[in-house]
């Protein structure tokens, strides 16, 4: 179950990765080497899980008023830390960019993580009455 809800999770990111790179013009994922896209995305989801309960635990004890917006600021310090990586799979170029990057991929991941598992879930109940 570990393994299913890390992949969720990783799916989740680069979906948000994708979507931010599709809609700014100044959000950049170099698809020449995709590796490097990879990368990042596995980074970013490592530094969300991460980060999250992190700053809600600072914030719950420091700022309690922080705590609705501790998803979108653990968004924007992955991807701070990912676009400073010299592996260069994703580029930040603007500033408005760096404003609405941070909300698009929190909510994309969001999302995603809420219906990729309805998506699991729902093909494991008909493999499973395929061979009833």
């Amino acid at each position: 179950m570990f393994l299913i809800r890390a992949l969720i999770f990783i799916v989740s990111a680069a979906l948000g990765l994708l979507v931010a790179d599709w809609i700014l013009p100044g959000f950049q994922i170099d698809w020449s080497d995709w590796w490097g896209f990879v990368i990042c995305a596995l980074i970013f989801a490592v530094l969300q899980s991460v980060l999250a309960p992190w700053l809600a635990t600072v914030a719950r004890r420091n700022a309690p008023a922080l705590l609705g917006g501790i998803g979108i600021i653990s968004t924007l310090i992955a991807l701070v830390v990912v676009v400073l990586l010299p592996i260069g799979g994703l580029r930040i170029a603007d500033a408005l960019s760096w404003i609405l990057a941070p909300v698009i991929v929190w909510v994309v991941t969001a999302l995603a993580t809420v219906f990729l598992p309805m998506i699991f879930i729902k093909k494991k109940v008909q493999e499973r009455r395929g061979d009833g």
